[in-house]
């Protein structure tokens, strides 16, 4: 990523942040590439405002065709349940089948490569928890790049909380992860967590810029970091820094933010003639990287692992809660994030509670006793019953 952009491409990028209008921003988009020159440090970033600008033309041809009456797909899936996982192949992998049989969503299965045009949901049930499964669109060579709807169902990636990668044990399952990855992490989406990983979240106007540091700089100080920042003119925003992060890739958040989702690798066709060879080479490939589960989804063989092996993947956990003086606790959980605190749970019930929080009564296992009273920065587990009290 270029360090040495001129003073007028980082003033065009500041307006191109701030555009809201799909033919604004393309247009802005197009003087910023004029601006920037053309040697082999710009070439990473000349391809990450062309894939932008791809795809603003297919949002803008998308909205003419709605205006004018002809439909087409939509790909946008409000999220629902405890998390929204996407689920990500190439063509005849399984995915349909697989939505079919772990939720009620009527899909259709066919043999016919590219079968799903837009994104179809539904509901898988682990225990007390709700997923929203979402069967996407196939991906293949050069989805990244704006080929088919590449960008779209990579879009959909990157807007879930975690991804299920299917592969087909009867074909090369090896060369089918590799592809998928590729595509995944031209769009900057990883599956692992990446040596560094910052996010950058613009806040409005007058809220100030404000640095937070989980990891730490490699070859910068946080002055190096807040200067780059605020040559793009970007001076109210929230910046998160994890693991060893240059100035480089502090840089490249500026223009597209890399993100991490949880994964988790589904194999099918376990029961076809090359299904068992071929998973010891997927498993060998994989190593300690991420879970992965063989499964057939017409014998249903393995899928019961599925839940469990999301729920641990995601990093979730369920919180219930009860009301002072009942009897009884609450049988829908909270699902707050591995470590949350009895703070972060007030939040989630209501902002009143967090500001007038007295103390909390903790119901669990792993306690000598309970309940036990603690205060707002106790740390939460699986299964913990919580009792708040207000001021």
């Amino acid at each position: 990523m270029p360090t040495n952009l001129p003073a007028e491409a980082k003033h065009k990028w500041s307006e191109v942040s701030a555009a809201k209008d799909p033919k604004v921003k393309l247009q802005l988009l197009r003087e910023f590439m004029s601006l920037v020159p053309k040697h082999k440090g710009t070439g990473k970033l000349r391809s990450q405002v062309k894939k932008q600008m791809s795809a603003l033309r297919r949002e803008i041809e998308e909205k003419k065709r709605r205006r004018a009456g002809k439909g087409g797909p939509k790909f946008f899936i409000e999220k629902e349940g405890a998390a929204q996982v996407a689920i990500m192949s190439l063509t005849n992998a399984g995915k349909s089948s697989l939505l079919a049989a772990t939720t009620n969503a009527k899909v259709e299965i066919s043999p016919n490569p590219y079968t799903t045009r837009e994104p179809v949901p539904g509901m898988f049930a682990y225990e007390d928890v709700q997923f929203q499964m979402v069967e996407t669109p196939s991906l293949m060579e050069g989805s990244a790049d704006g080929k088919a709807w590449g960008l779209q169902t990579l879009a959909l990636a990157r807007n879930a909380d975690g991804l299920v990668v299917m592969v087909d044990l009867s074909r090369d399952c090896v060369g089918q992860l590799s592809l998928i990855f590729g595509e995944l992490e031209n769009a900057r989406v990883f599956v692992s967590k990446p040596r560094a990983h910052v996010q950058v979240e613009r806040k409005f106007m007058g809220a100030g810029l404000k640095i937070i540091l989980v990891g730490k700089l490699f070859d910068c100080t946080l002055k190096d970091v807040k200067e780059v920042l605020k040559s793009y003119h970007l001076t109210d925003a929230v910046v998160k820094i994890y693991g060893e992060a240059t100035l480089d890739a502090v840089e490249e958040a500026v223009f597209e933010n890399t993100v991490y989702k949880p994964s988790v690798i589904v194999a099918n066709k376990i029961d076809s003639r090359k299904g068992m060879a071929n998973l010891k080479e997927l498993e060998a490939y994989v190593g300690e990287r991420l879970p992965v589960i063989a499964v057939s989804c017409i014998t249903r063989q393995g899928l019961d692992r599925l839940g469990r092996t999301l729920f641990k993947a995601l990093g979730i956990i369920r919180v219930y809660t009860k009301e002072p003086n009942a009897k009884e606790f609450s049988r829908r959980p909270f699902i707050l994030s591995k470590g949350a605190t009895v703070h972060d749970l007030a939040k989630n019930i209501h902002s009143d509670f967090s500001e007038k929080f007295s103390f909390a009564k903790i119901w669990a296992n792993r306690l000598v006793f309970s309940p036990q009273k603690v205060g707002s920065t106790f740390t939460l587990e699986d299964r913990d019953t919580v009792e708040i009290h207000m001021k």
